[in-house]
């Protein structure tokens, strides 16, 4: 079995991204499946060629791709990528977009293929905390998460897809009163943690109380 796990270059005026970090830091062998790794840029029209050229590559039966979230206090396992850019603040390029589809012709919306319930558990089974989220927003995030389920529906149907958001590092926070952070290693052990539970399926029990 092949996993490609995304990470982001820096946006944003940071000098860094926690997911890039994480994701480069994981080992290449994870419950025996080989693990492939790829940076993607925060570029709205290169996002989903980078991830669709790395997947031509390596044709992986998971892509879990890893994106930055500021704010949060937790990782957050994506349930859903939305068609619609709405950018916020420019991309690396410069680039804002403003109320459009991602795929003029695509799906409102795509619902994650990967056992998102039982990553959340397996996640704080290792100490980390972990939630469900609904909404990866509407940002380059959101775009690639949505890319990767389009790709898969359109031609690579054996593969599973999903995205989960981490939090910022202590080196982020230094100057941001009051804002969550999340050591590299923890961030690290919780995504190997998701990519465990991905790999083994739905064979993980999942108490449906404990994911409120």
């Amino acid at each position: 079995m092949k996993v490609l796990v995304t990470g982001f270059e820096p946006f944003g005026g940071e000098n860094t991204n926690p997911s890039w970090q994480a994701v480069h830091r994981l080992p290449d062998v994870i419950s025996g499946a080989e693990i492939i790794k790829a940076e993607i840029p925060v570029v709205f029209e290169k996002a989903g060629l980078v991830l669709a050229q790395s997947v031509k590559a390596h044709n992986p039966d998971i892509v879990l791709c890893v994106g930055q979230a500021g704010g949060a206090d937790a990782l957050e396992v994506e349930r859903i990528g939305i068609n619609l850019i709405d950018a916020r603040i420019p991309d690396n390029d410069g680039n804002q977009p403003i109320d459009i589809p991602i795929h003029e012709d695509g799906a409102a919306a795509y619902f994650v293929t990967l056992p998102i319930k039982a990553m959340v558990e397996r996640i704080r089974q290792a100490g980390i905390p972990a939630k469900l989220s609904y909404s990866a927003g509407s940002y380059v995030c959101n775009t690639l998460l949505y890319e990767a389920l389009h790709l898969a529906e359109q031609s690579y149907p054996q593969m599973k897809a999903g995205f989960i958001h981490v939090p910022f590092i202590p080196e982020q926070v230094a100057d941001k009163e009051d804002t969550p952070s999340m050591a590299l290693s923890d961030i690290t052990k919780g995504l190997q943690a998701a990519i465990e539970a991905a790999v083994c399926g739905n064979e993980i029990h999942v108490s449906m109380g404990t994911l409120q």
